[in-house]
């Protein structure tokens, strides 16, 4: 026989709430599910029917990217054309590099094939701000030597700064009448004095010091005596071969103080230079020659010559 409290199996099913208010549930003794089959307390009449409220609904887009749109190429043929034009420029990368190594390498097998013969390549570092020469003493000459060739290199400056300044001199002197054929003359010595003294013995001191050779020393020694005459000419600077007030020396200068004074100064302060240039070349002529007896260079250059004589006689 049913129990009074049966339920009916054909009655609707009751809607549990979980977030009903669950302090009365647990004061009446029923589950948290109430209703007369699952209560504690089988005497309390069911519980009365109650319907959750529904959820509310989702956010649109709160399905975890699962609406997410992912483009997946389908097309292989542009797949494939890309593929191809990446293989392509790989290839052609690889034929730029192939062609670099050969350039390199043919390089490499001209700079050795160069030192083999004796050519050394040198590469334009002086002056710092606009090179064009090439000039490195603390690294290619020996250290016993760097000294010596440190004071011809002032010579040369020296010659440098003697030209210029005459140039200066000349044009105060063309201002105050004397005309502008002697600046011309002195703009020449300038433009020709100072590459032709780089070029006639300074680079031949300088490989000299740096190979040893007896014939870059001997052509030193003839250009540099010149170099010398030329600078003690200029010192004194007499009405002959050169026009007398063309150079800063010691006779225009007291003729022109005379004159005038600024123009006369100008041209003393030229005539101290010469002076100076004079003194410090013949010094450095001293000690190379010094040098070139001391190491055995004028036997071996004496020798040259023989053996050149003879050749030319055969």
């Amino acid at each position: 026989m049913a129990g009074r409290y049966d339920q009916n199996p054909f009655a609707e099913e009751e809607e549990v709430n979980p977030f009903a208010d669950q302090g009365k549930g647990k004061a009446s003794g029923q589950s948290r599910f109430g209703g007369g089959l699952f209560s504690s307390n089988p005497s309390a009449p069911p519980a009365s029917n109650s319907r959750l409220s529904p959820l509310p609904p989702e956010p649109a887009g709160f399905n975890y990217d699962r609406e997410a749109t992912i483009d997946i190429p389908l097309d292989n043929a542009s797949g494939g054309s890309q593929y191809q034009d990446l293989k392509k420029k790989e290839r052609e990368l690889q034929a730029k590099e192939s062609e670099l190594r050969k350039r390199e390498q043919e390089v490499k097998r001209r700079e050795e094939a160069a030192a083999r013969a004796g050519i050394v390549l040198e590469e334009k570092n002086w002056p710092p701000f606009f090179p064009i020469i090439h000039h490195d003493i603390a690294n290619e000459i020996p250290i016993h030597l760097q000294r010596l060739q440190y004071t011809a290199f002032s010579t040369f400056l020296g010659l440098c700064l003697c030209l210029l300044w005459n140039i200066i001199a000349v044009t105060t002197a063309w201002i105050k009448g004397e005309g502008v054929r002697i600046w011309f003359l002195a703009l020449i010595y300038f433009i020709s004095g100072v590459p032709g003294a780089y070029v006639l013995w300074y680079r031949p001191l300088y490989r000299a010091f740096r190979t040893e050779s007896a014939l870059k020393f001997g052509w030193f020694f003839m250009f540099y005596l010149l170099h010398i005459a030329f600078v003690i000419f200029s010192a004194v600077a007499p009405p002959v071969v050169f026009r007398g007030k063309s150079l800063t020396g010691i006779l225009p200068a007291v003729d022109l103080v005379g004159k005038n004074a600024l123009v006369g100064i100008f041209y003393f302060i030229g005539f101290g230079l010469f002076c100076v240039e004079s003194v410090v070349s013949i010094w450095v002529i001293q000690q190379v020659y010094m040098y070139f007896r001391g190491s055995g260079k004028a036997a071996e250059m004496k020798r040259e010559a023989a053996r050149g004589a003879m050749r030319a006689a055969i």
